[in-house]
């Protein structure tokens, strides 16, 4: 069930519905989708893939020029990638098992094609003879460009004898097989718990009820979001927690821990063959900390800062477990669980904040904070958007919307919302670029087309989507991404939407986020699902006292993933499990529950994150000081401010640098002051 999207009027812009007339430009078609189809078109792109890099392998080095060599490969990305979301998107978002399926095999025959392709020496000589000429006449970007190609090029060996080349290519492949299986094994785990409605108490009356029944009157517990934050928030009793995190931190347990400890091993062996100290030192060669030492000496010098700050907070979670159990009777070990953390940060929130999560989630119906939402960010970035009517859509929950300036009226994108749970979809919360907005080789931009793809609980007859705070948090951050994929302007598929440095990819958003603690933007996303009232004044000022609740103990939790991302790929073969258990014991001071494998559902690592799950810390400094240092001081929707962002920060895409960016929407260099003043460090 979906209330209707009224008209949403703002100071600037008009929310509408548009029709669903195909725009020539649009290249995604999802109703006719068969496990068939994708495997015929993923034969299809190979081929046609192939065959336009085989006509820039084949020139000899006086025959290259702009046209035949850099034209024909941008053009082809371009294409490629649209082509391609096509036949591997839908294994994380389709409803048919069997097309779910097809298009996991898919993606494994275009990930080892793309491995082939990045080890083409012929056109990799190609490009390096066209640095050599000169790319004459060119602009920056593609000078960035040609630099790019034969970076990741060398980054891939082709500098290297064949047989090294050989190696990399098999380790790459062998990679890519083992990521894309730790990924499907987690969205296919579809683990239930069944709990006596006398084990779920302190979980809201509306929740239990709205739980399947099993056969004996149990009630059913999922694994999946809506289900398991919310009751390891509320379950009162010790021992329902404990078994919903065993079971929670137990998913793919046996698979993917090995599959884990094989990556780490291939990324070392990678690192090794390619001539770097390690996987880490092999990754941040092109992030902005530049050094695996860097990104440790960030960590670490964090952690310090942190330590007085957990270690009250956790002293405090202590007090609290102490007074429950002796109140209702439960055993005492004097410490806190990994089963505990949840429970007692929702506690501090409650008792030192008065901040009800569930009272307040009353004021966040997702119809309300969607409708908020867009229009902040209309305001914010000088958009419209207009929701297409009957639109072509993987299932029937997706609502897809055309995204366009709102001055001049030139269309940027679309972008769809695919909002809720079900069985064997992406189990997280992530956008998905699915057309890359660049140039085509005829001048036309191809618009951009991203994918917002999240897990908020479904309304039901009886009450619509309610979301907990942290959740529009979620909403609002993801958003923001589709924003960069959409507002970017690259003239290349390379440097499309949000390919900036991967340490710097989640300062935008992270940015963004603080629209979620302003009372002005909070009014503006919420409304009482039964009459429409405004959020308590009260409330509101308890809610934004809240945010620096938790700090320590939750960035304490941040630094322990990102050390033990580091460590793991500062080494080579190594016990994963094992090791996060000491990291968290040293860093978090929270022992890791027994016979569990949190590595094992750590997705970033496989996903693309390895050896820099540290960026979310890290890009968090640059978004603390663009909002301080002007959106707090010039206005939350300044249009000036705004317009600024969209123009020095989105709109470059990857073309580039993030320190450059950053530094000319500052106005100098960037600072950690901000960051650690909203920690409370400072």
């Amino acid at each position: 069930m979906r209330a209707a999207f009224r008209v949403y009027r703002s100071k600037r812009v008009l929310l509408t519905r548009a029709m669903s007339t195909p725009h020539p430009l649009f290249h995604l078609h999802w109703k006719d989708i068969t496990k068939e189809s994708i495997a015929r078109q993923a034969d299809e792109l190979v081929r046609t893939s192939t065959s336009r890099f085989d006509s820039v392998g084949r020139l000899q080095p006086s025959e290259v020029t702009f046209d035949n060599t850099i034209k024909v490969l941008a053009d082809n990305k371009a294409s490629y990638e649209t082509r391609r979301a096509l036949v591997d998107f839908p294994h994380h978002v389709h409803p048919n098992k069997d097309i779910r399926n097809a298009s996991t095999e898919a993606d494994k025959k275009l990930s080892e094609f793309d491995v082939e392709m990045s080890m083409r020496q012929d056109v990799f000589n190609a490009v390096a003879a066209i640095k050599e000429k000169g790319v004459g006449g060119s602009s920056p970007e593609t000078e960035r460009l040609v630099d790019r190609i034969l970076v990741l090029g060398k980054r891939n060996g082709l500098h290297l004898s064949e047989e090294k080349q050989q190696k990399v290519k098999e380790i790459k492949k062998r990679m890519s097989d083992l990521s894309i299986s730790f990924s499907k094994n987690l969205a296919e785990e579809n683990t239930t718990l069944e709990f006596a409605e006398s084990e779920l108490v302190g979980l809201p009356e509306d929740f239990i009820q709205g739980l399947e029944k099993a056969a004996d009157g149990k009630r059913c517990v999922s694994l999946k979001y809506p289900h398991y934050y919310p009751a390891m928030k509320r379950a009162r009793i010790p021992k329902t927690r404990q078994r919903l995190e065993k079971a929670f931190l137990s998913r793919c347990k046996d698979a993917n821990t090995k599959i884990l400890e094989e990556l780490v091993v291939l990324r070392s062996e990678l690192s090794d063959v390619l001539g770097y100290k390690n996987h880490a030192s092999y990754i941040t060669e092109l992030r902005m900390a530049k050094t695996a030492d860097a990104v440790q000496k960030f960590l670490a010098e964090l952690g310090e800062r942190i330590k007085p700050l957990r270690d009250r907070e956790l002293d405090v979670f202590l007090k609290y477990k102490s007074s429950e159990c002796d109140e209702f009777g439960f055993e005492n070990d004097g410490r806190i669980n990994g089963w505990d953390v949840r429970y007692y940060m929702n506690m501090v929130e409650e008792k030192e904040y008065s901040v009800d999560q569930q009272k307040l989630k009353e004021y966040f119906p997702l119809d309300a904070v969607t409708k908020g939402l867009l229009g902040i960010y209309q305001d914010l970035l000088g958009l419209k958007f207009s929701e297409v009517s009957n639109p072509d859509v993987w299932h029937e929950d997706v609502r897809l919307f055309s995204c366009t300036d709102a001055e001049c009226k030139d269309l940027l994108g679309w972008f769809y919302l695919d909002l809720h749970p079900r069985e064997g979809k992406y189990g997280h919360a992530a956008v998905f670029g699915l057309q890359p907005g660049c140039l085509l080789s005829d001048g036309k931009r191809q618009p951009a087309i991203a994918a917002m793809v999240a897990n908020f609980t479904k309304p039901t007859a009886e009450k619509p989507s309610l979301l907990l705070h942290d959740e529009v948090v979620t909403y609002f951050h993801e958003f923001g991404h589709v924003m960069h994929q959409i507002c970017a302007q690259a003239d290349y598929a390379m440097f499309s939407g949000t390919r900036v440095e991967r340490d710097f990819v989640e300062a935008p958003s992270q940015m963004l986020e603080n629209w979620c603690w302003e009372k002005e933007s909070l009014a503006r996303m919420s409304k009482h699902y039964k009459d429409g009232s405004s959020i308590p004044e009260e409330m509101m000022e308890k809610l934004v006292a809240s945010r620096n609740a938790n700090t320590g103990v939750h960035n304490a939790r941040q630094i322990t993933f990102g050390l033990f991302d580091q460590i793991i790929h500062t080494g080579g073969k190594c016990d994963v499990v094992d090791t996060f258990s000491k990291v968290q014991r040293d860093v978090f001071h929270v022992p890791a529950s027994s016979g569990t494998s949190f590595p094992a559902t750590f997705e970033h690592l496989a996903g693309g994150y390895d050896a820099q799950y540290y960026g979310y810390l890290w890009s968090e400094v640059f978004s603390a000081d663009m909002f301080h240092s002007r959106f707090k001081k010039e206005g939350l929707l300044n249009p000036k401010v705004g317009n600024d962002y969209r123009t020095l920060i989105l709109k470059p895409g990857g073309s580039r640098d993030g320190a450059d960016m950053l530094r000319d929407f500052l106005g100098r260099e960037s600072s950690q002051d901000a960051f650690l003043k909203s920690k409370g460090l400072l």
